[in-house]
């Protein structure tokens, strides 16, 4: 089936804007970040690294999470069943380890899910077929209060995933993923822990980022 989703209400204007306070790196010992509200008051909030490991004994952690999408994607038999349409993406739903929630989708040629996060859920991903864009941010947004955030600048970083390669997040981690392709389609496999309560779904114009709707998990599955 091709992805469509409702519009919901979002919450009311807000202005703030998200600050960097130093060096970003890509892995776990990425530094801090700052917010700064219309009444200049400064909050620390954490950049884009994965979130502490679960302490449930029940619950995956991120490198289980990784080690999952990365051992599905490897599952030829599985990937070659998933069906392809042109026209948008197709998913399948699949059985995550401890109770994660995980999905195998395609993505045919130039599509792409638009700037978005993944609420208090952290997750990984990992290309079966094909390539994948990620642009993300490399810091965490405030979680509530605000419809419009301007981004500091070097904020932004941006990963070309080939067939095999992937990555992990932590909570509230802000990206959009594409397929770059004019001709090929991409397959990815994807784990999320908890499951997802909620996706916030963002537009993009500069450095300008707009919450545009919320989606619920009845709006995806």
């Amino acid at each position: 089936m091709s992805a469509s989703f409702p519009s919901l209400p979002t919450p009311a204007p807000a202005s703030a804007s998200v600050v960097e306070t130093g060096p970003v790196e890509t892995g776990p010992s990425a530094s801090a970040a700052s917010t700064s509200a219309s009444d200049s008051t400064r909050t620390p909030v954490p950049t884009d690294v994965p979130a502490p490991e679960a302490t449930d004994a029940q619950a995956p952690t991120i490198a289980e999470l990784l080690d999952f999408v990365r051992r599905t994607a490897e599952d030829a038999e599985l990937v070659a069943s998933l069906p392809l349409d042109p026209e948008g993406r197709t998913w399948l739903r699949l059985e995550g380890p401890g109770g994660s929630e995980a999905w195998l989708i395609s993505w045919p040629p130039g599509t792409g899910t638009g700037w978005h996060d993944h609420a208090e859920s952290t997750g990984a991903f990992t290309v079966a077929a094909g390539a994948l864009r990620e642009h993300s941010l490399a810091a965490r947004l405030p979680t509530a209060g605000w419809t419009t955030l301007e981004l500091s600048e070097g904020i932004d970083r941006d990963r070309h995933l080939a067939t095999g390669q992937g990555r992990a997040f932590g909570r509230h981690h802000v990206h959009e993923v594409l397929n770059e392709s004019g001709h090929e389609h991409a397959i990815s496999v994807h784990a999320y822990y908890p499951p997802l309560p909620q996706i916030r779904r963002y537009s993009r114009t500069g450095a300008v980022l707009r919450l545009e709707q919320t989606e619920r998990p009845e709006d995806w599955q």
